[in-house]
């Protein structure tokens, strides 16, 4: 990421808090956060604004296209300029197959598939609109899961949604390459956050696993962090999965 304008949509928290924080290690130039909790704009930013680099937030619904645009061009204008987008925000519903209502689906497809969609336009828009004489104009990386490609009870509605983005993430690589902009995507397996600790699936997560453990968060960012990073300039169109072994592809 050295020298890089990052923007993380989600970076509010969780993984996507973490790849905020990375990013700063590894040399980004600038970091910008949206994510729909205002509340979060000090604590996400915090490691960037000691390092002293440029920062920027906005709150937002990234469900409402006028809105996440409108974000995200607050964010670019801060900032000046945006090397790399990743698309970490996304809700994770859980209910069984059939109990999944209308509204269930809604909610489902509104974050995780068409709040990505906004962001990846809004991105695109950026990266086309900037002068660069680099080769690569801009990095998409999108955050998908292996549920996309291995069935587990009671997330249907998730695991679809994750498929799409995959899908997404390749006619976005295809319809963009022209432009110099590469887009990817990264599938996590379970990851041993403190939750899985709290909950006991950590278990379940080692047992799962070849390597007899479920992957450390970081271990998911790094791979998100290369895919984004300046040493990717010919990628694109793939999803990278990271699951110790516990699905192959």
């Amino acid at each position: 990421m050295k020298d890089l304008s990052v923007v993380i949509i989600g970076g509010g928290a969780g993984l996507g808090l973490l790849m905020a924080d990375m990013a700063v290690e590894y040399g980004a130039a600038a970091i910008g956060i949206i994510d729909i909790n205002g509340d979060a704009a000090d604590g996400a930013l915090a490691s960037a604004k000691a390092a002293g680099l440029r920062t920027a937030f906005a709150a937002c619904d990234i469900r409402n296209g006028a809105e996440a645009h409108a974000a995200f061009a607050a964010v670019a204008s801060t900032l000046g300029r945006v090397d790399t987008v990743i698309n970490s925000a996304a809700i994770y519903p859980r209910k069984p197959l059939l109990e999944i209502t209308d509204a269930d689906w809604d909610a489902s497809n509104a974050v995780n598939i068409k709040g990505t969609y906004h962001m990846m336009v809004a991105a695109v828009a950026q990266f086309k609109a900037q002068e660069t004489d680099h080769v690569v104009k801009g990095r998409i990386v999108n955050i998908t899961s292996v549920d996309a490609f291995k069935a587990h009870p009671q997330n249907a509605h998730y695991a679809a949604t994750k498929a799409a983005v995959v899908s997404l993430t390749k006619s976005f690589a295809h319809e963009v390459a022209p432009n110099g902009i590469l887009v990817n995507s990264v599938a996590p397996a379970g990851m041993a956050t403190e939750q899985a600790r709290v909950s006991g699936f950590l278990n379940e997560l080692a047992a799962a696993s070849p390597l007899g453990r479920g992957g450390e968060p970081r271990e998911m960012a790094e791979w998100v962090m290369m895919a984004g990073g300046p040493k990717n300039t010919y990628m694109t169109g793939e999803n990278i999965i990271v699951s110790g072994g516990y699905i192959y592809a």
